[in-house]
């Protein structure tokens, strides 16, 4: 068994002084795994998410991802973290009025200096990066469409080439293929399964459709009311298992 790229042990949180979100929650990954995600609205999930790459810290518990603590880290160490971190939305987060290869770049600010960032400015090696991770991606050609004349299944393409060019270990998923059709879902899944088998990446993706999650996710993970509920291989995913994560 590989080394855990990632550990958290007892994760709290609560926003305000409403309810916890996540409630003592335990779970550690290794690399190279597929984890999908389910519960109801609601449940922690994307919360879950947000404390993985540092975008919420937690009220309490540690969440070790690379061996760092990331709740204890100063901003700027969060940020050297993130940038192995990608994350894929239900709404693609992409910039519409931009092109495909300058989306896919967005994925080496994160290397770059300041001035860098804020022109746009991206070395050949970055330009070829780009272009290589559209074409793993099934986009040759795409490079100088603009974003919102792509669709659902392409901009989807556009969001993991990013996550390719940003040289992400981990991607994390929020429901990822929601907004698109059983076909596209399935290119879209396919796609990130040998992803994750080339590059040894770690994928949690948070899902809705347990079908989907049954057929490319080896392991579940489920979250009710902030609990971690059940954590087990996809074929223990029976319909009591089900009734336990999904029924209030």
């Amino acid at each position: 068994m590989t080394s855990n790229i990632m550990q958290i042990s007892n994760l709290t949180h609560r926003y305000g002084r409403g309810a916890p979100v996540l409630q003592g929650l335990n779970l550690s990954a290794s690399p190279g795994e597929i984890i999908g995600l389910i519960g109801l609205s609601g449940a922690g999930k994307s919360t879950l998410l947000r404390c993985i790459n540092g975008l919420v810290t937690p009220t309490g518990g540690t969440v070790e991802v690379f061996g760092q603590n990331v709740p204890k880290l100063r901003e700027s160490q969060r940020r050297r973290v993130r940038r192995r971190i990608g994350m894929i939305f239900q709404e693609f987060n992409l910039v519409d009025r931009l092109s495909v290869i300058k989306n896919v770049l967005v994925g080496r600010l994160g290397y770059a200096n300041t001035l860098t960032s804020c022109l746009h400015l991206f070395s050949k090696l970055d330009m070829d990066l780009a272009r290589s991770c559209i074409s793993q991606v099934g986009l040759d050609g795409y490079e100088d469409v603009i974003v919102r004349n792509l669709s659902g299944g392409q901009k989807q393409r556009v969001a993991i080439a990013r996550t390719m060019a940003q040289g992400a270990e981990i991607i994390l998923g929020d429901e990822a293929t929601a907004n698109l059709d059983v076909r596209t879902t399935d290119s879209i899944m396919e796609l990130l399964q040998d992803l994750s088998r080339k590059n040894n990446t770690l994928l949690l993706l948070s899902m809705h459709n347990l079908d989907v999650a049954r057929r490319y996710c080896p392991r579940i993970i489920g979250l009710k009311h902030g609990v971690l509920t059940f954590d087990a291989s996809a074929q223990s995913l029976d319909d009591s298992a089900v009734k336990e994560i999904l029924v209030t």
